[in-house]
């Protein structure tokens, strides 16, 4: 029994070594980002030949100059889109309607207290320390009183969440976002933010550190589950009012990202993101 406790503790105690990981994969991530105002120039100066870009406007009406990758965004979304079908939505839909209330609402409070460590770790690298100190109170809160994060106390202590990753630190430090880029499985993102997520937000997930591996599988899983419930009914929506499904979810992305960025004050949209 009194060996329970450390080994519960253990994925976010070992949280700290991700800082010296997070420290390497900075100055990779920066490299890359220095291609990116290059790589989306030579993207924009791409169609100059008349016919080659009439033909393309055609085949993609919605075509935005964020998104110069659009053919193999489009059947990346595609390919996405029928995993969705055929296998994540379908589970989440009997995780939603066969588990207790109680349990997914734990599960939910579980995952996020891990997330909101992370947060917590970017809230200091974006030099907000007023920020950084309420969300590290708030993990520290839901991580003991909270009996490990399966209950939220310490938004009704007005706590307040604040989501970040390292996407949005880079985004804070004045690096652009790049061409918007989809993700197999994972979905929308950017040029910047799927390569922050690819070297320093992966490693920053306290679910790597579970062993066995069996374990670690089973936590990731029901954690893919339990996001795609959440977004059940949003994606509903979606289906029912967007005429163009992959321009709705490019658009919506794009403009979400800004207003994290930004913290829900961004500048014109000719600034800089």
């Amino acid at each position: 029994m009194k060996h329970t406790t450390p080994n519960l503790l253990q994925p976010m105690i070992r949280a700290q070594a991700h800082l010296a990981r997070t420290a390497r994969a900075w100055a990779c991530v920066m490299a890359l980002a220095c291609l990116v105002p290059v790589q989306a120039q030579v993207q924009a100066q791409a169609p100059a030949a008349g016919d080659a870009a009439t033909n393309s406007d055609t085949a993609y009406p919605t075509r935005s100059p964020t998104d110069p990758w659009e053919p193999f965004n489009r059947k990346v979304f595609d390919f996405n889109e029928s995993l969705d079908q055929a296998v994540i939505k379908p589970v989440a839909n009997t995780y939603q309607r066969v588990t207790p209330r109680l349990v997914q609402t734990g599960l939910g409070n579980f995952f996020g207290n891990l997330r909101d460590l992370w947060s917590t770790v970017n809230l200091f690298l974006q030099f907000k320390p007023k920020a950084g100190l309420e969300m590290g109170t708030r993990v520290l809160v839901n991580s003991t009183l909270g009996i490990y994060g399966l209950v939220d106390l310490a938004s009704p202590m007005g706590l307040e969440r604040y989501s970040e990753d390292f996407g949005q630190t880079l985004g804070r430090w004045g690096v652009g976002s790049g061409p918007y880029l989809v993700m197999p499985v994972l979905g929308p993102s950017t040029l910047r933010d799927a390569s922050s997520y690819v070297l320093v937000d992966r490693n920053g997930d306290p679910i790597k550190e579970i062993n066995p591996i069996a374990h670690r599988n089973v936590a990731q899983g029901l954690k893919v589950v339990d996001q795609r419930a959440r977004l059940l009914s949003a994606t509903n929506t979606v289906d029912a009012i967007a005429f163009d499904r992959y321009s709705f979810v490019r658009d919506a992305y794009l403009q979400r990202r800004r207003f994290q960025i930004y913290d829900g004050n961004p500048p014109p949209e000719d600034a800089k993101d």
